[in-house]
């Protein structure tokens, strides 16, 4: 037997190995590449549904939770704030929330809300994003006597009722945006899922 028959023999033994081993490794590089295009665990629970208890809710009182990086507020309403946002129209920009993706189709009313009581708002100001503080207290403002109560953007003056709707003549162009979520026998409620039915 010559050596060239055996160098053939074992070139294509080499190259097959190699093949073999080369493929082996670009499938094992390949595993952690395909994993990264994966949202990450943190990612998948900062976009997950947030439960929110209402029972522990009194009126009047503001609940912040974070739900897709975002401020949620959870505003439990007095029958006085109730009554006060219907005599607010003359002064409001949107006051029938009539621009579009503001709020899902089962808050477009005058609540801005599933159960007037609660109002669940993205409460980052649709001016430049800065959390609004929430001043219910009609004449909360020193400067303001006729303040009726609602959200007060600090960085640039943004005002906005208590149900979310922007006042005319301030820098935020839209009202504060209603999230999707959903009230389970008036205890319990979710953010980031619309109710059974909803369209």
């Amino acid at each position: 037997m010559s050596n060239d028959g055996a160098n053939k023999d074992r070139r294509r033994f080499l190259l097959a190995t190699t093949s073999v081993v080369g493929a082996v490794g670009a499938g094992l590089a390949a595993v952690p590449f395909i994993k990264s295009w994966q949202p990450s665990a943190r990612a998948q629970a900062a976009g997950a549904p947030v439960e929110v208890d209402l029972t522990k809710l009194e009126p009047g009182q503001l609940l912040t939770v974070e739900w897709r990086g975002r401020a949620i507020g959870i505003l439990r309403r007095t029958q006085e704030m109730l009554d006060g946002l219907p005599a607010l129209a003359d002064r409001l920009r949107d006051p029938d929330s009539e621009v579009v993706d503001q709020q899902p189709g089962y808050a477009k009313n005058q609540y801005r809300s599933i159960n007037p009581d609660y109002l669940v708002l993205n409460i980052n100001c649709t001016h430049l994003g800065c959390v609004p503080q929430v001043l219910p207290q009609p004449g909360s403002f020193n400067w303001e006597p006729d303040w009726p109560g609602g959200f007060f953007c600090p960085c640039h003056k943004s005002k906005f009722d208590l149900a979310g709707r922007v006042f005319k003549g301030v820098p935020a162009p839209t009202n504060l945006i209603v999230p999707p979520y959903s009230i389970i026998d008036n205890r319990t409620l979710i953010i980031g899922v619309d109710p059974q039915g909803a369209a």
